[in-house]
C-alpha cells in the first residue's frame, strides 16, 4: 500500500510541510523576499490553527494556503518522476487533480496539531537555482525540528519543496511512489487508483 506518512509528519512540522497567503504581487527573486514570503506564510497559518472560527472553516482557510502558496502541480509531476513521460494526458489530468487533493486533505485534517506551533526564521540564501529558508519549528511538548523551506526564485513565490530533519517532502514521495508502481508492474493507473481511494477517505 502506498504511504503518505512521511508527507502528514512534515506537514505536521507546522504545514505542509512542507509546504507549500495571498501571495500578492511580490516576487521571490532574492533570499530577503523568499524570507518575508515565508515568514508571512506561517503566521498566516498559525492565525488560521489559534483562531476561533470552527474547524471546517479552518480546514478550508489552510486549503486556500496550500492552493494559493505551495506550486501543487510542479511538485506533483516532480514526484511522478520518469512516469510522467509514460502516462497519457488523460491519467496526467487525473493523477494531478488527485494529488492536489491528497495533499490539501492530509494537511487540512491535521489543523488541530498546529495549535501552539512557533517559529523562528534562521538564514535564506540561493540554492541550486532556487531559495533555501531555514526555520526552527516548536511544537508544544516537542523538540525543536529543523525545517527549510525551498521557494522557486522566478515568477510569484510559491514552495516547491519542504526539508524537515533533512528529509525532502517531495524526494521522499517519489520515492514511495515508484515503490508503490514498481510493486503494480509500473502500472500509472494502480497509482491515480490508490490517490482515490485516498481522496475518498474518510
Amino acid at each position: 500500500m502506498m504511504t503518505t506518512r512521511r508527507m502528514i509528519l512534515a506537514a505536521s512540522a507546522l504545514l505542509v510541510p512542507s509546504a507549500l497567503l495571498p501571495a500578492g504581487p511580490a516576487r521571490a527573486a532574492d533570499p530577503d523576499s523568499a524570507s518575508a514570503f515565508v515568514d508571512q506564510m506561517l503566521r498566516d497559518l498559525l492565525a488560521i490553527a489559534n483562531g476561533s472560527q470552527p474547524q471546517q472553516a479552518k480546514r478550508a482557510a489552510l486549503s486556500k494556503i496550500v492552493e494559493e502558496r505551495v506550486d501543487v502541480d510542479g511538485v506533483a509531476r516532480f514526484c511522478l518522476g520518469r512516469f510522467w513521460r509514460s502516462a497519457s494526458p488523460k491519467q496526467l489530468a487525473e493523477y494531478t487533480q488527485l494529488f492536489r487533493r491528497v495533499l490539501v486533505k492530509n494537511i487540512s485534517d491535521k489543523v488541530g496539531e498546529y495549535q501552539g506551533v512557533t517559529y523562528t526564521l534562521g538564514r535564506a540564501a540561493r540554492r541550486e537555482g532556487d531559495i533555501l529558508v531555514s526555520s526552527v519549528v516548536t511544537r508544544p511538548g516537542n523538540a525543536p525540528n529543523k525545517v527549510d523551506w525551498i521557494v522557486e526564485a522566478e515568477g510569484p513565490p510559491k514552495v516547491i519543496d519542504l526539508i524537515a530533519e533533512g528529509t525532502s517532502l517531495r524526494l521522499t514521495q517519489r520515492s514511495d511512489y515508484a515503490a508503490y508502481l514498481a510493486r503494480n508492474n509500473n502500472n500509472v493507473q494502480a497509482l491515480i487508483d490508490a490517490l482515490r481511494q485516498q481522496a475518498s477517505a474518510a
